[in-house]
This record gives C-alpha cells, structure tokens and sequence, in this order.
C-alpha cells in the first residue's frame, strides 16, 4: 500500500504499528518517521502552520497521529528519550485526547 501511495501517511501507519507489533523497533521507527513527515507534508498543504488543533476524531489526521504515535513507542524502546518526549507534546498539542486512545504515555 505504501508503494502505490508513498504519500498517504495512514499506509506508513499500518506499516509502523505491524513492524512495532512484530518487534522490529528499529523498522517501526522509520515507518513512523517517514508516515509522520508524510503527514506533516499534507497538514501544511493544508494550511497548518506546525501549531494548532490536529483533532484526532478527524479521520484524515489520523495516519499522521498513529505515526506520531508509534514513533514515540519506538523512540521510548530504544532509549531516545527526547524523540519520546518531543513526540508526547506533539500530541498532546495536536489533541489532548489522542495519546490515550494511541495507546501512548
């Protein structure tokens, strides 16, 4: 999916959550990180100016928010403890009630 759709951050979710879930942290990691870029990408072409609601219960923000997610849990299982950090404030900015239904803190 990832292939057909390099830009569409929700196939680089699916990709990050199956890698992490495979124990491939390392994998997980740069599926994330390339899915939350992704989404960056879209959000900005959007008008978001990198600050400002993200909410999760809009379903187009979600691959972004799940890569955001996922790569906190890689960040924290690796020892980057400031990526881990960097990414909790993300979504606690983007959506107070995002890293609780993630699964993330």
């Amino acid at each position: 999916m990832a292939a057909a759709h390099p830009t569409a951050s929700i196939a680089w979710a699916y990709l990050a959550e199956a890698a992490f879930g495979a124990e491939e942290t390392i994998a997980a990691y740069a599926y994330a990180r390339t899915g939350y870029h992704r989404g960056l990408d879209q959000l900005r072409r959007n008008g978001w100016k990198g600050f400002g609601p993200v909410p999760y219960g809009h379903e187009p923000n979600r691959g972004f928010l799940r890569c955001v997610a996922v790569l906190a849990k890689a960040a924290k299982a690796i020892g980057e403890t400031d990526e881990y950090a960097r990414c909790l404030d993300l979504l606690e900015d983007c959506d107070p009630r995002a890293a609780e239904a993630l699964g993330v803190g």
